[in-house]
């Protein structure tokens, strides 16, 4: 075992318990998440009007253009490897992400496992690392062994702190107001953990969107096309760009145009830096920016406070229905 291992005895759960719970959040995370689904095609048609129409869904018209996508980055991802060894098998963790990933493993129906293999566990994988889980070993050499095991997977260092050096900018071009429709503590579609002190900015498709802080692309999906009000069937069809912070938070911007993104994971971003234009894709009821800082509390993404530079450089806390002016 690495000695990455989390310990959290002194939260008054047993190991055991601690790792059920986290494959529990993760998994009800992964989920509910905005998250990136596979969408590999574009189709392509005119309207009543005779404009064309681009969307990842397949019309109901049978008079229409289907075209296959192609990446021009591989997803970042976390596999769970199988490796043999001297003394049995070896769970393997390779993390592909920019970012600490929190990796929480569980083996069941194990079957002439030896008593002191740990049946789960917790582990931080730093980014662009292979981490050995475990070595699941025999109790009895000269028997077979089997075992099942589960995992799951959470972006980011469960001790990040939110420490930015100074306010955020404005994640839209100097000079330019635009109006807030939800923040805090106006939490209308807003009501879970991960999105409470998220900010909706009001833009036009086609806006340009700049890095608010400094940092490290880490996760982007640029696949979508369409927006919908079905939360659970458009929720992960909207296209974002996930920023690592220095401290370990992680800065998100949703509902992106589909055709406009241009960064990529593992590139570096300054602030103010152009990453993409606004758009209308995902669970939305119409063109903005979703912007939100998170970081892992734990084994769930919780969202933060932010604070934007005002003219003076001095810090602002947005309301809904009230307009701001990026300096």
């Amino acid at each position: 075992m690495e000695a990455g291992v989390l310990e959290r005895a002194a939260r008054g759960r047993s190991r055991q318990a601690l790792c059920a719970a986290l494959l529990a959040v993760l998994g009800a995370f992964m989920a509910a998440a905005v998250t990136p689904a596979s969408a590999q095609k574009l189709f392509k048609y005119r309207d009543a009007n005779g404009v064309w129409v681009f969307t990842d869904r397949r019309p109901d018209s049978g008079n229409y253009q289907e075209q296959k996508l192609e990446r021009t980055f591989d997803r970042p991802e976390v596999r769970l490897l199988r490796r043999s060894t001297e003394t049995g098998i070896s769970l393997v963790a390779q993390n592909t992400y920019f970012a600490p990933v929190e990796v929480a493993f569980k083996l069941t129906n194990t079957d002439n496992v030896a008593a002191d293999v740990p049946r789960s566990g917790i582990l931080t994988l730093a980014p662009r690392s292979t981490t050995e889980l475990v070595v699941v070993s025999k109790a009895t050499p000269a028997e077979t062994m089997s075992f099942q095991s589960d995992f799951q997977h959470l972006v980011g260092d469960p001790h990040a702190e939110h420490h930015p050096e100074r306010p955020y900018r404005f994640p839209y071009a100097l000079s330019t107001s635009v109006r807030v429709s939800q923040a805090y503590p106006d939490t209308i579609t807003h009501k879970d953990p991960s999105s409470q002190y998220a900010i909706d900015f009001v833009m036009p498709i086609g806006t340009g969107v700049y890095a608010a802080r400094a940092g490290t692309v880490i996760e982007v999906a640029s696949d979508f096309y369409d927006a919908g009000l079905d939360p659970v069937v458009d929720g992960p069809r909207a296209n974002i760009v996930r920023v690592l912070h220095d401290d370990g938070t992680m800065s998100l911007y949703a509902h992106l145009n589909w055709n406009s993104i241009r960064v990529v994971p593992g590139q570096k971003v300054t602030r103010g830096e152009y990453l993409a234009d606004s758009g209308n894709t995902g669970f939305t009821t119409g063109p903005h920016l979703h912007f939100v800082v998170q970081r892992n509390d734990n084994g769930r993404i919780v969202s933060v406070p932010v604070e934007f530079a005002g003219a003076d450089g001095a810090p602002v806390t947005v309301r809904a229905g009230q307009s701001y002016t990026a300096y």
